[in-house]
Parts: C-alpha cells; structure tokens; sequence
C-alpha cells in the first residue's frame, strides 16, 4: 500500500505513525517466532484448529510477546484462502511429488518442509509464476486459489490440488501508542467495529474462494483432493525439527497432544 510493505506498517505501528492494519504473518514471525507454529506447513488443516491454537497458551503467549515487542494492540485474526498446489500433472501423495520441480516464496519453514516432502524447490519471482510454468522451468506453484485465477494459472496447468497446507489468516491490529491514548469508551466502540469487521471479511473471504474454485474448474482444471495425511506424514520430520526449536509446549498446542 501507500505506508509501504508489511514491515514497514509494523514500523510504523511501533513509532505510533499508524493507527490500525489488516497485516499478515509478519508479525508473528518478527516479534514472536518462537511460538508461530501457523506459519509451518501441514500442521493445521482447518480454521477451527488455528482459532484453538490461538486461544492456548501458546497462542496467547504469542500474542503477549508479540504486543511487548512490537507496540502494537492485537484484536484477532480474519480467515482468508488455504493454500493449495497447482500442478502439470495429478498429485496424490507425496510419491507424486519426487522430482517434481515447486516454486515457493523464499521462506525458510516452508523450504524445509516441501523439501522433506520430496519436492525440488525452485525460487522464481512471483511475477514471472506464469512464464516458468508456461517454459517447464517449474512443475506447479502453492498459493491461496486467488493466485491460480488472477494468473490465469489455467492455460498453463492442468490441476488443482487441494492440500489447504498452511491456513495464513489477516490480522487486525493497532497501535499501541494510539490505543493507550484513547478513552474507554472509544476503545469498547472501535474493539466492536473490529469484530464485525472480521467476521464480515471471513465470510466475503470464503465466498471469494469458493467462487475462485468454481471459475478454475470451469476453465478446464481438474480438482484433485490428495491424501493430506500421507503428506502430513512425509512432512512430520521437518515438523518436529522446526517445532524443536520453538517455545517449549507449542508443539503440543499446535498439534492438540496431551
């Protein structure tokens, strides 16, 4: 936007130059990394398991250290998209996926994972998506269904794999300088517009994939609902390694163990 990039809005929510955002997992990987157990592939499937994760000891954890660090106000989360894998060729299980050539986002967690998986990951920019898929420089992408429809994904691949690997919801937060600044009052009318507002975004949120999913579908793309199990298997070992070296109990938390 006009402010600038996601970290350059969280800069400017510290000094108090900004009042409030819709931000994205930025934050939680800057200010709190030790407990962003949602950023890791395969670990929740639904955003009823993101929402219980949240409200752990871990989640709150993460939001405590996060509001400490960055100066900010964190009012809660607003679904959007998974994220899911287009392919030249149908994808099942993890066996489909040796040597198969994956463009990623340069971020470490999401390498390790998709690597244990068996994928070969390839860092191409994301305004060149297209042209690589279109030359065989890469084999598919992951992104949430937005991307496949505003690229028009479909003249270059053949299916749609619905993985929902990683759930990355918006986050509404604020500044924390301008929030201390603001009578009660004001503060209980803003926290309410907020909530309306992030109910009101996850519903426009879900009907926008649903009707991404139908407009691929009608442009030739074939639907294929993997194994998510098997993958989260494959995936298991990178987990445990990234997961090891968080806060102790976040493994625990993410994962709905005892």
């Amino acid at each position: 936007g006009t402010l600038g990039g996601e970290n350059a809005v969280l800069e400017l929510l510290n000094l108090g130059q900004t009042q409030l955002s819709i931000t994205g997992g930025n934050w939680r990987q800057q200010y709190a990394s030790e407990y962003d157990a949602i950023t890791v592939p395969f670990v929740f499937s639904t955003w009823d398991e993101v929402d219980a994760y949240m409200e752990s000891p871990s989640g709150q954890s993460l939001i405590e250290l996060a509001e400490e660090k960055g100066g900010i106000k964190y009012f809660g989360t607003q679904h959007r998209g998974p994220r899911h894998m287009t392919a030249n060729k149908a994808i099942h299980t993890p066996d489909d996926l040796q040597g198969f050539r994956l463009r990623l986002p340069s971020l470490p967690v999401w390498l390790e994972v998709w690597e244990e998986i068996g994928a070969q990951v390839v860092n191409v920019p994301a305004p060149e998506i297209y042209l690589a898929m279109q030359t065989r420089q890469v084999d598919g992408h992951e992104n949430s269904l937005s991307s496949p429809y505003t690229r028009r994904l479909w003249e270059v691949q053949d299916h749609l794999i619905l993985t929902s690997h990683v759930q990355f919801p918006w986050n509404w937060v604020a500044s924390s300088r301008w929030w201390d600044g603001l009578e009660e009052e004001d503060q209980a009318l803003i926290t309410e517009a907020i909530h309306v507002a992030r109910q009101h975004g996850s519903e426009v949120e879900r009907e926008l994939d649903m009707y991404y999913l139908e407009e691929l579908q009608k442009a030739g793309m074939t639907v294929i609902e993997p194994d998510i199990e098997a993958f989260r298997e494959a995936a298991m070992p990178a987990i445990e390694r990234i997961m090891s070296e968080m806060a102790d109990g976040v493994m625990a938390d993410a994962m709905g163990e005892e």
